[in-house]
Parts: C-alpha cells; sequence; structure tokens
C-alpha cells in the first residue's frame, strides 16, 4: 500500500501544515487583538485534526470506537500510544470556550495553559506521528 493511500497519513499532512501555522502563531510573544484572534483560530484548527488524525490512525490500526474527540485521545492513551491525552482533552475544552471569547478576556486567562500544556501536547503528537509515518 502507498504512503498516501492510508487515510491518516493524508490527514498527517493537513495536521502538520496546521501545526506549523500554529507554532509560528506561537512564537510571537506580544500579540495585538488581530494576531491574538489568527493564534486561536490556528489553535482551533490544529486541535480539530489533531483528534481526527489520531481517529484514522486508530482505524487502522483497527480499533472500532465511537469517533467523538475525548473518546479517541482516551482510548489513544489507554492503547499506550500517547500519554498526554489529558492535556489534548483541555484544549478542546479550552477550544471550546475561546471560540465564544469575543472579548479577549477567555483568551488571557487560558493563555498560559495554551502554550505550556495543550500547544507541548500538540508538539509531542506531531513527533509521534512523524516516527509513525517513518516506520
Amino acid at each position: 500500500m502507498k504512503t498516501m493511500d492510508v487515510r491518516w497519513k493524508q490527514r498527517f499532512q493537513n495536521f502538520e501544515r496546521a501545526y506549523l501555522r500554529l507554532k509560528e502563531a506561537m512564537e510571537l510573544e506580544e500579540l495585538t487583538e488581530l494576531e491574538r484572534n489568527g493564534l486561536i483560530q490556528r489553535f482551533e484548527f490544529t486541535l480539530d485534526l489533531s483528534w481526527k488524525v489520531m481517529k484514522d490512525f486508530l482505524e487502522e490500526k483497527g480499533f472500532a470506537f465511537k469517533p467523538s474527540p475525548k473518546d479517541t485521545l482516551r482510548l489513544a492513551q489507554q492503547s499506550e500510544y500517547i500519554t498526554y491525552a489529558q492535556e489534548l482533552i483541555d484544549g478542546l475544552d479550552m477550544r471550546n470556550e475561546l471560540s465564544h471569547d469575543y472579548s479577549g478576556e477567555k483568551f488571557e486567562r487560558s493563555e498560559k495553559k495554551l502554550r505550556e500544556e495543550t500547544y507541548v501536547a500538540l508538539g509531542k503528537l506531531h513527533l509521534f506521528f512523524i516516527n509513525e509515518k517513518n516506520k
């Protein structure tokens, strides 16, 4: 089977592009309101793709499960593919909260956790899939 015939590898390409764009935004320190909005949007895209690529990966491994974001991440941890499901699950909760943040106050409260926990977990997931892709 060609590399590109595997669904998770196809979706990983999109996840990787989104992750690298998020990384670019995360490297900015003092954010304008427009930059903050862009960072949140990149975070949302990357997080959504993170669980979807994991769902495709687990399905290829033969798992049958309810494909919800949190269940997918829990199954990945229970199956010992990752050890940071909770950081990503917390990120999903943060994403839901930030998508309704029109004042910027929620972002200010969440920024440290985003930078120090969720973003770090997304980086670990990125490396996990790079390693899996190269097997």
